[in-house]
């Protein structure tokens, strides 16, 4: 039986061999100097080249669309005021006001009504009281302060770095793309970083207009999957935003014949979510401006409807992003140019190579 015909995997479809020391922990020093595999999807075919070599395989004509999500300081450190008991609280999303979905370390020790205090021993500037409790330990928190609540964070966040980094990042803005924008992602679109401002300018004077959408992270990105039946993994959902004027220049260069180049598995899934939505007759198949929340599933056997060519980085073993990909190559071709990457010496994850996958 062919699977790829069927397109019914497993989870342990999507594992593969990684050697620990291949998982980048720290960024390189010039963020374009990375290394770069190109993908043919169709053939399986691919070539190793550097990511300032981007350029030679975007046309006049095209569109490079990117997520200006900006990564917030979501990692808090508090005490609890009547034990004086450490707390660890990474804020997911805002969920409406001043209500955030949290994760809470230790969350046993948390219960609705419970207070954290935040600031330091002498002063506490934001105080959280738990609303509602959520699985994996996750928690409602209501937080009151003094102030402009995310001037407060950047005072006494941390950037909440993959569980997988365990060096300490020296310069924070390591962990934003230089187009970073609209603040709200607990974790980075990491195909972004390798962007700079230069190789931007050389995109764009060659004739390719950038785009950009915003789809807020959030650390579901990191949770692994664990029914060994793919199908009935729930995703999390995520925030999303594309203006009219986005919309507009995507269908414009969609009707002139221009490729739609989405940097990274965030852009992709705004995209895809979109063009499913608008994909049916009454919109002719083009994008409206559109804002909301995505659970969307990407696997083998999804049906692409908008993005022709995307940047990537490479992804942990049976995750949902190694899926993604693999619904727009086909597994074994995936599976083999990990392969070529880990024999390769590629640098893999949020700090490593990148990859440029096309048909």
């Amino acid at each position: 039986m062919n699977k790829e015909k069927e397109n019914h995997y497993t989870l342990s479809d999507f594992d593969y061999d990684l050697p620990h020391e291949l998982i980048a922990q720290t960024p390189l020093k010039k963020r374009d100097s990375s290394r770069m595999l190109v993908l043919n999807a169709k053939s399986g075919a691919y070539e190793d080249r550097h990511f300032y070599d981007i350029i030679d395989y975007l046309n006049p004509g095209d569109a490079l669309v990117m997520n200006n999500s900006r990564v917030i300081p979501a990692r808090l450190h508090g005490w609890r005021p009547d034990t004086k008991g450490h707390v660890e609280v990474l804020l997911l999303r805002q969920d409406h006001g001043d209500v955030w979905e949290t994760l809470v370390k230790p969350a046993r020790k948390f219960p609705v009504g419970s207070k954290i205090a935040f600031g330091d021993q002498n002063q506490t500037l934001i105080t959280g009281t738990v609303v509602g409790e959520l699985e994996h330990g996750g928690r409602y928190i209501e937080f009151s302060y003094q102030g402009i609540f995310m001037e407060l964070l950047d005072k006494l966040g941390e950037m909440p770095l993959p569980p997988y980094i365990k060096e300490k990042l020296s310069d924070q803005e390591r962990y934003q793309t230089v187009y970073s924008k609209i603040e709200g992602s607990a974790a980075a679109p990491t195909a972004g970083l390798h962007w700079t401002p230069e190789l931007l300018d050389k995109v764009r004077a060659k004739g390719v207009k950038t785009i950009e959408l915003t789809l807020h992270v959030g650390l579901g990105t990191f949770r692994p999957v664990e029914e060994e039946d793919i199908d009935h993994h729930k995703m999390h959902s995520e925030f999303y935003q594309l203006s009219q004027q986005a919309a507009d220049e995507i269908n414009k260069v969609r009707h002139d014949g221009g490729k739609i180049v989405a940097t990274g598995t965030t852009t992709i899934r705004t995209l895809e979510t979109i063009g499913h939505k608008f994909n049916g007759d009454e919109f002719g198949g083009d994008l409206q401006a559109d804002s909301g929340w995505t659970d969307i599933f990407i696997k083998p056997g999804f049906k692409w409807t908008t993005v022709d060519a995307f940047i990537t980085n490479f992804h942990l073993p049976k995750s949902t992003l190694v899926m993604l990909v693999a619904a727009f190559t086909g597994r074994d071709n995936i599976l083999n140019a990990y392969k070529h990457a880990i024999a390769e010496k590629y640098r893999f994850f949020s700090f490593g190579d990148a990859m440029f996958i096309h048909k």
